[in-house]
């Protein structure tokens, strides 16, 4: 996946599209003079290597090693000049960006009522498309211009703008408070996970209203209750309530298609939420309005006017399969998924310098989830494998605990009982390590580690046992959501029943119509 020690220039270089390309090397013929044709040459060997390779770069004997960090900070720089001048018309923060500039160029050449009369159409349209931040820059260039110069524009124009002043600052400060909650929240679950105690249910309930305590919601513009519902939803999975989530969630999506625009605009803010929701829908196993969600997404971004550019791509893609995966092992349809395993593959090498390792070993789950489903241990341990010896998910310990738990039931399944052994050492040691240990996870742990002891006459008992231990804990708020990646009682029932465990999840999927 992305990696980050990867030169910047050439990963730049290579994140062109073809017209990118091609209005470069047009841009770059106009600046072409015989002091600065090696950047154009340094551009060229870039574009045709496969790897960055400074060893090649001075092999071409026209760039010295001593010019050779000035001329790719030149060639940086030059890229994203000739991306800038070519920026989609149909981009609205581009256009009001260009607009303010023109007036600043305006106003330095002593044109004022020309800048002002570019500012006051700019701002209307920063307005309307609820820019609230540059309809500020706006509104304080407009009164620099005013209280510098007798303009005479407009009778009382002093106590508009000021009114207008104080009414944008009062929602863009709004906005900041609530955009800064969300990102204290998302904080907190980095740091300490998600809450296992009415102790810190508490902490986390009382920190919330005391931040939005003396917000009036019914002052809220779009982006206001963009942020008001986005913290909330990071409230709602911090203490994991998921009716909460979805509830949320919802809000969030449906704001964006009451607001059709809005999705054109902010399609990362959109394809986010609408992620969120299916997240939701899923840890809630309501399948039928999580198909409906997903399909209204897929037919969202094929619209031809879904902007398009690397970042959107790739996120659409994290989002779309990532959800595809999950319906198929929400309805236990593992053997109709697995044409998606090469699928997914193909598009990760395409999107590999914009999504991080934990985006990759959580597909990797989902594809051992689904070769377990479908008796396919060894290609299940295969990627299970990856995520365990990976060393860079310190952030997402239980991934990596979930990852060796399946493993041990996978090994335990193809008989390999030296293994077996090896893997629980393993797996104990790694979860002593681990601060926010589940009883789940604890019971797995024994229940494995007690089988080879137990009589082969007893060990259906065992499983009975167990499974009513394990539905126990699945009432647990606490608890419950560990059973949304290993489906542990599911496969308890298949040993106990003598049945296939994608049998026993198509069953409980077709009792569930939500």
């Amino acid at each position: 996946m992305a990696n980050h020690q990867k030169d910047f220039l050439f990963v730049l270089i290579k994140s062109l599209s073809k017209s990118e390309k091609r209005q470069f090397k047009i841009f770059a013929s106009r600046l072409e003079t015989s002091s600065n044709t090696k950047f154009i040459e340094l551009f060229n060997i870039l574009d045709k290597s496969e790897t960055y390779d400074e060893k090649l770069i001075l092999k071409s004997g026209s760039i010295k090693k001593v010019q050779l960090s000035n001329l790719k900070s030149y060639l940086y720089k030059q890229i994203l000049v000739s991306i800038r001048l070519n920026i989609p018309s149909q981009n609205m923060r581009y256009q009001l960006r260009e607009q303010i500039d023109f007036a600043a160029i305006l106003y330095n050449k002593g044109l004022y009522k020309q800048s002002l009369k570019i500012l006051d159409k700019t701002k209307i349209l920063a307005l309307e498309n609820d820019e609230k931040l540059m309809a500020y820059e706006i509104v304080e260039f407009e009164k620099l211009i005013e209280s510098q110069y007798i303009t005479r524009s407009i009778q009382g124009r002093a106590d508009e703008l000021v009114v207008q002043a104080k009414e944008l600052n009062y929602r863009n400060t709004i906005s900041s408070k609530l955009s800064n909650l969300s990102l204290q929240l998302y904080g907190i679950m980095l740091k300490t996970g998600y809450v296992k105690t009415d102790a810190e249910y508490t902490y986390i309930d009382d920190y919330f209203k005391k931040h939005i305590a003396k917000l009036d919601q019914n002052k809220f513009g779009f982006r206001e209750k963009y942020w008001f519902y986005n913290a909330n939803l990071w409230r709602s999975f911090l203490v994991q309530d998921f009716l909460s989530c979805y509830k949320y969630a919802l809000k969030w999506v449906t704001l964006f298609y009451e607001n059709p625009s809005m999705i054109y605009l902010n399609p990362v803010f959109f394809l986010k939420g609408n992620h969120y929701l299916l997240e939701s829908l899923y840890m809630l196993k309501y399948k039928t309005k999580f198909k409906e969600y997903l399909e209204l997404l897929e037919e969202t971004i094929k619209d031809s006017r879904f902007p398009v550019n690397d970042n959107i791509a790739s996120l659409s893609f994290l989002y779309v399969y990532n959800n595809k995966l999950n319906l198929h092992i929400l309805e236990g349809t593992f053997a109709e998924s697995e044409y998606l395993i090469p699928e997914v593959l193909y598009k990760l090498k395409m999107h590999t310098d914009h999504l991080d390792e934990h985006h990759e070993m959580l597909f990797y789950y989902k594809f051992a989830s689904i070769y377990f489903g479908n008796e396919k241990y060894a290609e299940c341990i295969l990627y299970l494998e990856k995520i365990i010896n990976n060393k860079n998910l310190s952030m997402r310990e239980d991934l990596m605990c979930f990852a060796r738990l399946l493993c041990l039931i996978a090994h335990y399944e193809l008989g390999k009982d030296y293994y077996l052994e090896n893997q629980l050492k393993n797996t104990y040691k790694f979860l002593l390590k681990m601060n926010d240990l589940h009883e789940v996870q604890k019971e797995i742990i024994k229940f494995l580690k007690n089988l080879n002891s137990i009589y082969p006459t007893d060990i259906k008992k065992e499983f009975i046992k167990m499974r009513t231990r394990f539905v126990e804990l699945e009432q647990n708020t606490y608890e419950k959501r560990a059973f949304l990646y290993l489906d542990i009682i599911s496969w308890l029932e298949s040993k106990i029943e003598n049945r296939k465990i994608s049998v026993i999840i198509k069953e409980k999927a077709k009792l569930n119509n939500r």
